[in-house]
């Protein structure tokens, strides 16, 4: 059993995730456990040699962990690795969800199967996670466990109301979770923050639609640019420290004000 404490990083291998655990192995005696579902191996595998690279130990899990199963084996893979109480963060980093619209229009409309499987990955796994690693007695002191969600919640996409509809029941188990854990000494909370150019965004959007993108978060940041997975990362290893011991069933903004010009965009001239 390795000493020193361990942060899981689910989806590690790209995007948030991978800037995560990067960014969580700088921390002096915490380790990473990622998983990931084998979509991105080369990805993976960088990953795994920029965190070997700080010193730290890293643990690479192929797997689905937005099922009660994935979940049950990475809880009894890390136990194995590192012991009980050696766990001091979780990070929910899973974007296994469907796109589509909930009626016709003219368009196919997503199928139960497609709503069940992004309820599953996208907000139940945060409760199955929560229940493996509680019962293994995983948990360190203080151990922090972590959400990540998007303003879609306040500014809907037609296409996205599965997965919006999904973060909002994950910011529901977040808070119920801080309540239960809270009195152990443990916290839940949620880190909301914007659009970031993630390899997923890239492989989806034709470069034309990318430049859109990038010119209407110009636009709609009052920073006037997108914010970085660096960032995003950087405020996640902050959250393992003891100056943030008081956020417990919080949604923190992290969105840098992205919302907050939508109205004065449509209302006023272009600036």
């Amino acid at each position: 059993m390795s000493e020193g404490r361990w942060a899981i990083i689910l989806g590690a291998s790209s995007g948030t995730g991978a800037a995560i655990a990067h960014q969580v192995a700088r921390r002096p005696g915490l380790h990473v456990f990622g998983m990931h579902r084998g979509r991105y191996p080369e990805q993976a595998a960088e990953v795994e040699r920029q965190v070997l690279a700080t010193g730290q130990r890293m643990v690479m899990m192929r797997e689905d962990a937005g099922t009660p199963e994935g979940a049950a084996r990475g809880a009894d893979a890390l136990l194995a690795v590192a012991g009980p109480r050696s766990l001091k963060l979780f990070v929910h980093s899973l974007a296994s969800g469907s796109v589509g619209r909930l009626l016709s229009n003219g368009d196919e409309r997503l199928h139960p199967r497609q709503l069940a499987r992004t309820f599953e990955a996208m907000a139940h796994s945060f409760v199955y996670w929560a229940q493996a690693l509680e019962e293994r007695e995983l948990l360190a002191p203080s151990a922090r466990l972590l959400g990540l969600t998007n303003p879609l919640t306040e500014s809907l996409l037609h296409n996205c109301g599965a997965i919006t509809a999904a973060k909002a029941a994950l910011e529901i188990y977040v808070r119920h979770l801080a309540l239960e854990l809270g009195p152990l000494g443990h916290r839940v909370n949620l880190l909301k923050f914007g659009t970031v150019m993630t390899p997923a965004i890239r492989h989806v959007y034709a470069p034309d639609v990318l430049a859109r993108l990038e010119e209407a978060h110009r636009q709609m940041n009052p920073a006037g640019r997108l914010c970085t997975l660096e960032e995003v990362a950087r405020f996640v290893s902050s959250l393992v420290g003891d100056d943030t011991e008081w956020f417990n069933g919080a949604t923190i903004d992290f969105t840098g004000g992205m919302t907050l010009r939508l109205l004065d965009i449509i209302l006023n001239e272009r600036r």
